[in-house]
């Protein structure tokens, strides 16, 4: 099984990238998040992979964190996905969309994305409505990306000098620490006895409304949302 691939990349497309690995070159399907997130063709990068394995056919799929990985594999696991579909959503929503509109029941959320109908949007969530908050409470710790990219002098000689990782971007930074406080939270509401499935939504809910949410603030939003209505 190959699950990391790191390189040069010698092309790139939408849906895909080319990395050189010793003078190998793997082509990646990659979702058009993840391509946009990569660095320029001459640059070192590196994904983890989940390798599709077929009668007539191997697939390469990479993903920039092990969450997105994750969410990927779970996604699969439902009838009538396939890698591309869960590529498609991915691309669509990212890890922690999919995980906040699985928790709440959003279907219209899963329907925009392409390739996916009413009827397969509705099963995704409810097929996954149970076991999407494991993935959710595990978040903090799948969110580290890949690690600096080294690469030999003599392993790619006609590309640029490989760089390490660049530090990761804001937009990276803040969803890691959004992950890490939903992680957070949803241990905390499962420690007061709170089911996993409604625990899931009360913080999906939460961070949807106040994104860049601290812990605490997640628990008492949360809270709130699971107190009995009156």
């Amino acid at each position: 099984m190959i699950g990391r691939i790191a390189g040069i990349i010698i092309h790139r497309g939408m849906d895909h990238v080319l990395i050189d690995v010793r003078g190998v070159g793997y082509i990646v399907h990659v979702s058009e998040r993840t391509a946009a997130s990569l660095p320029p063709v001459g640059e070192a990068a590196a994904l983890y992979t989940e390798l599709v394995v077929r009668e007539d056919l191997l697939q390469l799929f990479g993903f920039t964190t092990m969450l997105e990985k994750e969410w990927h594999k779970l996604l699969t696991s439902v009838q009538g996905v396939g890698a591309k579909v869960s590529m498609a959503i991915l691309g669509t929503l990212g890890p922690e969309g999919i995980g906040r509109s699985i928790a709440l029941g959003d279907s219209a959320a899963v329907r925009k994305s392409p390739g996916v109908g009413p009827k397969l949007a509705q099963r995704i969530v409810l097929e996954l409505k149970d076991k999407a908050p494991s993935i959710m409470a595990m978040g903090a710790s799948l969110t580290v990306d890949t690690g600096p990219v080294v690469i030999e002098a003599d392993a790619a000689p006609a590309a640029k000098p490989a760089k390490s990782r660049a530090a990761p971007s804001a937009e990276q930074a803040a969803q890691a620490q959004a992950a890490m406080a939903a992680a957070e939270a949803l241990s905390a509401l499962s420690n007061l006895g709170y089911a996993p499935a409604e625990a899931a939504a009360a913080v999906a809910q939460a961070s949807g409304a106040e994104p860049a949410a601290t812990t605490s603030t997640l628990i008492r939003a949360a809270l709130r949302a699971l107190a009995p209505k009156e």
